[in-house]
This record gives structure tokens, C-alpha cells and sequence, in this order.
């Protein structure tokens, strides 16, 4: 293996998109209406382009011939390493909404840090990933807007959902030994320093919604580690099902 370390590190972020992707992907065909599903459907195209780039790159740090399938379709729950919110269920609308919009505000800042990258690989996916994320961020932060201001089903469907996700949100700034590396390395992003613009951006938004941030601090962490909610299994369950029915096949 070329580098352990920078591997890790491009497939926790392969993983975060796969997850993402995934999970974003189960709306097909059942979001509230035809405009939307389509959008839907166009971000999950979207992270799966993002995680196969990333699958690749971190199979080629790999080496022993391994393939971006192998690491998507082969390994197990524990060999995960994408943030815990990625792998939420979607719930109702405003629960996948409001979870697009907590990591869609990260991602933007997060990608646009990364595209000044010493790594040029990394560089270049993450200059692809500024693009997409900027109109992911877009889309979903209007529609905290919309329901927030909108109706009381709506505000209230809203709010309860940033109170059960708001516990996921500080994983997204928890720097692990392999980010505390590659970010002296001048690689990776420092997580901690993304987190005043975070909540700024926000704070902005769900004032305008006319929606409340938590008082709670409790954070719920441990993506990184290989420590998941049981979700994921059942995720993988129904994303890895046809390569573990029929190993290699081939069509």
C-alpha cells in the first residue's frame, strides 16, 4: 500500500458519499411530487459519481488489484467509516431535507478547503465536488426555508427534525489521528476550523425559516471509527445484496 494513512482518509470520505448517496437513493420514485424526485434522484447521481471517484482513488492507494466495487460491495459495517449522519434513515421529507441541509453546508466548506489540496487527486475531485455541492446546498436550504415559514404541519415537522439530528452534527468537526495527519501534511482539511462558518451559515438560515438551534451539546460520534446505528447494516444489507448473492459475477 502507497500510503495507509491517506488512504484512510480518501476512503472515509468514498464512504461518507457512498452512504449519502445510498440513502438519498430510496427516494426514488416516492418524494411528494414528480419536480422533486427528480432532484432528489439527480444529488444521490450526484454523490455516487463523488464516491466512485473517491473509491478509485483509494483503491489504486490500496494496490493488490483491488477495485472501487470491492471497497463499496466487500466490506463489512465495521470496515465503514462515513459520519453517522449520512447513514440516518430518511423519514418523512422534512427529516431528509434537514439532514441534506446540515451536510450540504458542511460539504461546501469542507470541498472547497480540500480543493487547495497538496494532493492533486484530491484536489481535482474535490474542485468537481464545489460545483454540485453549491447546488445541493441551494436546493436544500430553500426548503428548510419553505417548510420552516410555511405552514404549522410543516414548521413543526421541520423543528422536530433538527432536534433528532442536531446530535449528529458535531462528529462533522471531530478530527481523527488520520485527519490531525493529513492535515499537517497539508493534504486534508482541518474539521475544527470549518466550524464558526457552519454555524453561521446555519444560524442564518433557520432564522429566516423561523426555526430554533438546539441548546442540547450532546454529540453522538464514532462514524469514523468503524462505530455505527444500527441503520447501516440494514443500508448495506440492500446496497451489497447482489454481490454477496452472486460473488464477482459479471454480466
Amino acid at each position: 500500500m502507497r500510503d495507509t494513512i491517506l488512504f484512510k482518509y480518501v476512503l472515509s470520505l468514498g464512504d461518507d458519499a457512498l452512504i449519502s448517496a445510498q440513502r438519498l437513493a430510496q427516494w426514488a420514485y416516492k418524494a411528494p411530487f414528480l419536480e422533486e424526485d427528480i432532484a432528489l434522484s439527480n444529488i444521490s447521481l450526484d454523490l455516487f459519481g463523488r464516491a466512485n471517484f473517491l473509491l478509485e482513488y483509494a483503491a489504486e492507494l490500496k494496490g493488490e488489484n483491488t477495485t472501487a466495487d470491492d471497497l463499496a460491495f466487500k466490506r463489512d459495517e465495521r470496515k465503514f467509516t462515513n459520519l453517522l449522519m449520512c447513514e440516518h434513515p430518511n423519514g418523512n421529507f422534512a427529516d431528509t431535507i434537514v439532514c441534506r441541509f446540515f451536510l450540504d453546508a458542511y460539504d461546501k466548506l469542507f470541498f472547497y478547503t480540500l480543493s487547495k489540496s497538496r494532493d492533486k487527486q484530491l484536489a481535482s475531485i474535490a474542485a468537481k465536488a464545489i460545483k454540485e455541492t453549491t447546488y445541493h446546498y441551494r436546493h436544500s436550504s430553500n426548503w428548510v426555508i419553505r417548510l420552516g415559514d410555511g405552514t404549522e404541519g410543516s414548521h413543526r415537522k421541520v423543528q422536530e427534525a433538527i432536534n433528532n439530528l442536531w446530535t449528529f452534527t458535531g462528529e462533522f468537526f471531530k478530527m481523527t489521528q488520520t485527519d490531525i495527519v493529513m492535515m499537517k501534511k497539508k493534504v486534508g482539511v482541518d474539521r475544527k476550523a470549518l466550524k464558526i462558518e457552519w454555524d453561521k451559515t446555519i444560524n442564518d438560515v433557520c432564522k429566516e425559516a423561523t426555526l430554533r438551534i438546539p441548546e442540547n451539546s450532546f454529540m453522538t460520534t464514532g462514524g469514523r471509527e468503524g462505530i455505527h446505528t444500527e441503520h447501516l447494516g440494514h443500508l448495506l444489507s440492500d446496497m451489497q445484496y447482489l454481490q454477496r448473492a452472486y460473488p464477482d459475477a459479471t454480466w
